[in-house]
């Protein structure tokens, strides 16, 4: 699948292994990229709940959508137009989730003010950590760029789309690159 590309900070991620992440969500709990996951193998109890490897991707694919700040028009509207979006993520067995600098506490009241339910991620400190590990941190202005990823179960980017700042995404084309996984 090829990337499609706005603006390129570093070469295209597509193809390599996604950089595993734990930030906290809006309301404080952890959320990693990766899960351990179980390979069938037994426990000590036998029930089966053995874990194998570095882990999958939790819960299907996984759509990272990096945004420059909460409270601001064009990432309000993203985010909104995402949220609206969930069923039909749902429908491809992939989650949202979505990152920016902003600290736990805002992201907080953002997505209230919202109705956002999804989660939104703080990579706060280290501050832009995640988006570095990504290639999408603006270090000027200290700020992620617009930047998505989708990643399948696997936990390989399928697919990315930089954006500059200003230049809000398209939805449909995370969906459509879901739909071809």
């Amino acid at each position: 699948m090829d990337a499609a590309t706005t603006q390129d900070p570093q070469p295209s991620l597509v193809g390599v292994q996604a950089p595993d992440f734990a930030l906290n969500d809006q309301h404080g709990a952890e959320v990693r990229l990766r899960t351990t996951v179980s390979d069938g193998a037994e426990d000590a109890e036998g029930t089966g709940t053995g874990t194998a490897g570095p882990g999958r991707v939790a819960a299907g694919h996984t759509v990272v959508v990096f945004y420059p700040f909460a409270f601001t028009g064009v990432c309000t509207g993203e985010l909104k137009v995402l949220q609206k979006a969930q069923p039909r993520f749902a429908a491809l067995d992939a989650r949202v989730l979505a990152i920016s600098c902003d600290s736990m506490f805002s992201l907080r009241v953002f997505a209230e003010r919202e109705s956002l339910t999804f989660p939104l991620l703080s990579d706060f400190w280290p501050h832009g950590a995640v988006a570095r590990a990504y290639g999408v941190f603006d270090a000027d202005r200290g700020c992620a760029l617009r930047g998505t990823f989708v990643i399948d179960r696997a936990g390989t980017i399928r697919w990315q789309v930089v954006n500059a700042i200003p230049d809000a995404r398209a939805v449909d084309d995370y969906l459509a690159a879901l739909e071809r996984l």
